[in-house]
């Protein structure tokens, strides 16, 4: 069974009626939970890593129910103490128990963290052995679900170590390092940034290599808003190979919310200094995207679409009377053809087909520079 399935139902018995079945299926699981809390509390080293395996062997195969008696057995704090030992096999043994404790229970989770687990756990993502580094990120991404520990682990100092973990880590690890941070980034107590301008490039290189829709792009890009207002981050999303590029593919082939952060990313850039960002996200082809934004996007996305596309013209104050002039246009024609009742209706329709018509055009443009420019020639600023 996978990590936190329910458990298996009691072997059926012909002569045992159910409700007496079941209460002697719990009396042994309960002799379980007592007999391993007992050899790991009091129990020599050995004895403590083989109870610490045992009981990530009964969690995984158990309910939310059994993970809170092996908390009320007393198993959490003697596992927080094998953390700290400098035998390996303690560590791993001890961190694969307590991740499974945690698994949809959150106050197995608050109870881990009172217990002190975070500081040895920011000790072991230092640790050069990998696997216990990805599982000490996967634990802290367990912990983090949970808003009362999201303070201490900020901060304990372990988002700049995670960051490495996008640079470094396993598929696995890096999505488990992707996932922490978006979830520390929540944390409504730390008025201080958790990330620095360092997290952009293994950002927009995951960006890159993954789908768009996806929630894992989803947590990318909102990690990427935050940095976007910062000077560091926007220089760094910059100087990024692709960044602005992938951004703005973001902004056309992402998820409601995906598109959202990342139009939010390039209005941050663009507004802090138009005269600098404008011609490179110009460059990138943005137009076509943020004009479907502004008709399919979240109401927080299209209006970010609408305020990015004034600052992408010549003269923002221009567009911004021609912009109501063309919706007042497209209303008048839409309320010609189907009446008032339906004009709303209509003009969406039109807005629509002209966004798509747009993006053809652009399409069709990039496609024929491509195809009449040596490799030489592509622009690379």
């Amino acid at each position: 069974m996978g990590l936190g399935q329910e458990e298996e139902t009691p072997p059926a018995s012909p002569s045992i009626g159910g409700d007496q079945e079941e209460e002697i299926w719990n009396h042994k699981k309960q002799t379980v939970i007592l007999e391993l809390s007992e050899k790991l509390i009091n129990g020599d080293l050995q004895a403590k890593i083989e109870a610490a395996r045992d009981i990530r062997k009964v969690v995984r195969k158990s309910s939310v129910k059994t993970r809170s008696k092996f908390a009320a057995a007393g198993v959490i704090q003697p596992l927080v103490f094998m953390l700290l030992s400098p035998n390996l096999d303690a560590r791993e043994a001890s961190l694969l128990a307590l991740l499974n404790l945690a698994v949809r229970n959150e106050r197995n989770k608050v109870n881990i963290v009172t217990a002190g687990a975070v500081p040895p756990l920011v000790e072991l993502l230092k640790l050069q052995n990998s696997s216990l580094r990805e599982l000490a990120t996967a634990a802290i991404l367990t912990l983090s679900a949970a808003a009362p520990n999201k303070p201490m682990i900020v901060a304990s100092g372990a988002a700049p170590h995670l960051v490495q973990i996008l640079s470094s880590g396993s598929v696995q690890g890096r999505v488990d390092a992707v996932t922490a941070l978006h979830n520390l980034s929540t944390c409504k107590e730390n008025p201080v940034p958790i990330l620095d301008a360092k997290a952009v490039f293994p950002l927009i290189k995951l960006l890159k290599e993954c789908k768009k829709y996806s929630k894992f792009a989803e947590k990318a890009t909102a990690l990427l808003e935050i940095l976007s207002k910062s000077e560091e981050g926007r220089v760094a999303i910059t100087n990024s190979d692709g960044g602005i590029l992938t951004l703005v593919e973001t902004v056309e082939d992402g998820s409601l919310v995906s598109m959202q952060h990342a139009v939010g990313a390039l209005l941050s850039m663009c507004q802090s200094c138009r005269d600098k960002y404008r011609e490179l996200i110009l460059k990138e082809g943005a137009i076509p995207g943020l004009l479907r934004l502004t008709v399919e996007g979240t109401t927080i996305a299209q209006e970010r679409a609408r305020t990015l596309l004034d600052l992408l013209r010549e003269t923002p104050e221009e567009k911004k009377l021609a912009s109501s002039v063309l919706e007042k246009i497209v209303y008048d024609i839409a309320t010609r053809v189907d009446g008032a009742d339906k004009a709303a209706e209509t003009a969406k329709k039109l807005l629509e087909d002209m966004v798509q018509r747009s993006m053809e055009l652009s399409m069709n443009r990039i496609q024929h520079r491509a195809a009449s420019c040596t490799p030489a020639k592509v622009p690379h600023e």
